[in-house]
């Protein structure tokens, strides 16, 4: 395990906080010991109170904040009388605790505290870290773990047996950890769950956590149990676009929304897949009770769903039976797909969700590649994780669902999407929940937005085999298509048709016409796969119902492509697919307007450039999220029924009217 404390840099940390906020940083940037919002770090701090006397508050990571990237602001400040206090209860609820660590705060506005407060308050030192770090997981969840610990650390540590986070890991805490430490202690090992370091400085807290993961490492190294070795093997073909599809629409079925499925076919997901023990080894349960939450107990094997949600149903009426109050089943779906043939799959509601449970699953087959190789892999038994699946933290939470954004677990793909009105396009579907996809022969198309939720893929729309290439590349990113925003297209010189040469006329219909029924054609057996159906917008024309001199390719290849937008429209709503156009007018902010485009039909037109952007009835201009806002709209509800209709954002054209 690397040390990455330096002195300069810490040095721009001031106070007791700030270095604090330093060390977390350093701690969240290794995913070895923690992932995604997992882990916790504190500082005990003597302040004023309003009184003007002395009071120690505990500042510990807030709800919702990941180390990596904590700043003060992450912190929850509470007192330290109240939490000593709450520790030398005899019982206490989680719910009743989680209301008073809030009420224990000195900053009602900050985050909520972490359900560790009261755990970090009674260990004996100003700074206090907890991990999840890989190793130690590796070492505890073996038969024997709790030796093979002592053997690692000697009288450096105290491990504590498992037992659930909240009050009752606490109170046991409170109980087994002494209020004067013996010499050379320093830190806790919570057995299957965590490492714990802690120090009068947030340097030497921090070095603590780095030498009691080493040590681990290097036991597992010793036993050579560190390194794993894949065997090659023939790399399995993977999931077809279509068979992927098919899947996800089944799992969104049986997760009661649609779903965001990402497939794995990198060498340890395949790797992992295809030992010929995955289906015993797998079965065990998570790295930690903390991973439940996001992975479900075991990942499903093979693509049988209906075993799979069955035995989930009965291993919570197992595990809920007698349980007071009774609690609400989760939905049965695995969140982990586990298939000899097409590698490992994530899935969640979002492509976060999606993004953190692979990560999590990936560090979890390390875990239990180097347990196994140990001595074997035993995780904690069902009812433990059925304990923290239903905690009743996790529960109230249910109950007091946020609104799910409206395109939430969809997916949709944008053609032309690298500027003008693809790029609105885009951003209007990422900011209603979807995952995007955007296509665009200019390689800016990648850079677009950083996140799980986007994927830019450079293709030359008119070329079969790219367009091809690029939606299997999608499918796989995301698992299906649900929307599909037809926007590529290009105005070509304008020239009377007289002078309109042939490379031009072909060229403009190539990209306007061919592109667009490339795409359609492909897409089309996704898109009758999407949960809730399929939905297409095509960013069509003004020059449709009223073409102007000059345009003639444009023109007419932007008729053709409506044509086909309404074939479609008749022959895809039995696979429930709604098609909808929209006819756009002098969208000034897109690559179709160049200055001399738009010099050249303000001359047609005997007007002034000025005058001509906003040349319409309402005399406005139209922009490119005005389009995207309807765009959006139509993929939505309020157009559930709607299919083959045209509108127009023009700002009102009296040749159509």
């Amino acid at each position: 395990m690397r040390n990455l404390w330096n002195r300069i840099d810490a040095a721009a940390f001031k106070g007791e906080l700030g270095q604090r906020v330093y060390s977390s940083r350093l701690i969240g940037s290794e995913p070895s010991l923690v992932l995604h919002g997992g882990g916790n770090t504190s500082v005990k701090i003597l302040e004023k109170n309003i009184f003007g006397d002395d009071e120690a508050v505990l500042y510990i990571k807030g709800s919702g904040w990941d180390l990596a990237s904590m700043e003060p602001a992450g912190f929850s400040p509470c007192r330290m009388e109240h939490l000593l206090r709450l520790s030398r209860l005899g019982s206490m609820s989680d719910l009743r605790m989680a209301a008073e660590l809030r009420g224990s705060m000195t900053n009602p506005s900050a985050p909520a505290p972490s359900v560790e407060a009261i755990l970090h308050a009674i260990l004996p030192a100003a700074y206090v870290d907890h991990t999840h770090a890989d190793a130690l997981i590796s070492i505890s969840n073996t038969p024997g773990g709790a030796d093979r610990i002592r053997e690692v650390y000697g009288e450096r540590v105290i491990v504590i047996p498992y037992m659930m986070p909240g009050f009752r890991l606490a109170r046991l805490c409170a109980g087994l950890i002494p209020a004067k430490l013996p010499a050379g202690t320093i830190g806790v090992v919570l057995q299957s769950h965590g490492l714990i370091s802690f120090g009068d400085t947030a340097e030497s807290s921090y070095l603590r956590m780095i030498e009691l993961a080493t040590l681990a490492e290097e036991y597992l190294a010793r036993k050579k149990a560190w390194s794993i070795d894949w065997p090659a093997a023939p790399a399995p073909r993977g999931p077809s676009a279509v068979e992927l599809a098919g899947f996800r629409r089944e799992l969104s079925a049986a997760m009661g929304a649609p779903a965001i499925v990402t497939a794995h076919g990198d060498p340890v997901s395949l790797g992992f897949a295809g030992r010929a023990d995955v289906a015993v080894i797998s079965q065990q349960g998570p790295a930690t009770p903390d991973h439940v939450i996001r992975t479900k107990r075991v990942p499903m094997v093979g693509r049988d769903l209906a075993a799979y949600c069955a035995a989930y149903e009965a291993y919570f009426r197992e595990c809920a039976a007698g349980a007071s109050p009774a609690p609400r089943m989760l939905d049965p779906a695995p969140r982990v797909v586990i298939d000899p043939a097409w590698g490992v799959l994530s899935a969640g509601r979002t492509a976060g969700e999606a993004a953190i449970t692979a990560d999590l699953y990936r560090h979890t087959i390390d875990v239990i590649m180097r347990a196994t190789a140990l001595g074997g892999w035993r995780a904690l038994s069902a009812r433990d994780l059925f304990e923290v699946e239903y905690w009743d933290l996790e529960q109230a939470k249910l109950r007091r669902p946020g609104p799910p954004a409206p395109f939430a677990g969809e997916v949709a793909l944008v053609t032309g999407a690298a500027s003008g009105i693809g790029r609105a396009c885009a951003e209007a579907l990422l900011s209603r929940g979807a995952a995007v996809v955007g296509l665009d022969l200019n390689a800016q198309v990648r850079g677009l937005r950083a996140g799980p939720d986007y994927l830019g893929i450079v293709c030359d729309l008119t070329r079969e085999a790219q367009v091809a290439s690029a939606i299997e590349e999608a499918v796989r990113a995301f698992g299906g298509l649900d929307m599909l925003v037809l926007n590529a297209g290009i105005f070509g010189q304008g020239r009377p048709v007289a002078e309109l040469d042939t490379e031009t006329w072909r060229r403009v219909m190539g990209t306007n016409l061919d592109a667009t029924f490339f795409m359609m054609r492909s897409c089309h057996p996704i898109l009758k796969l999407a949960p809730n159906g399929g939905r297409v917008v095509v960013i069509g024309s003004k020059n449709v119902p009223a073409p102007g001199p000059g345009a003639a390719a444009y023109s007419a290849s932007k008729a053709a492509v409506n044509q086909l937008a309404r074939v479609a429209a008749l022959e895809w709503g039995r696979d429930r697919i709604r098609i909808n156009t929209i006819h756009p007018n002098m969208v000034f902010d897109t690559g179709l307007w160049t200055p001399e485009v738009l010099e050249s039909r303000a001359t047609q037109y005997g007007l002034t450039v000025e005058a001509y952007r906003s040349n319409n009835v309402l005399k406005v201009e139209v922009t490119s999220r005005d389009v995207a806002a309807l765009a959006a709209e139509m993929c939505g509800p309020a157009f559930a029924k709607t299919t083959g209709a045209q509108v127009p954002v023009d700002g009102g054209n009296e040749r159509v009217i």
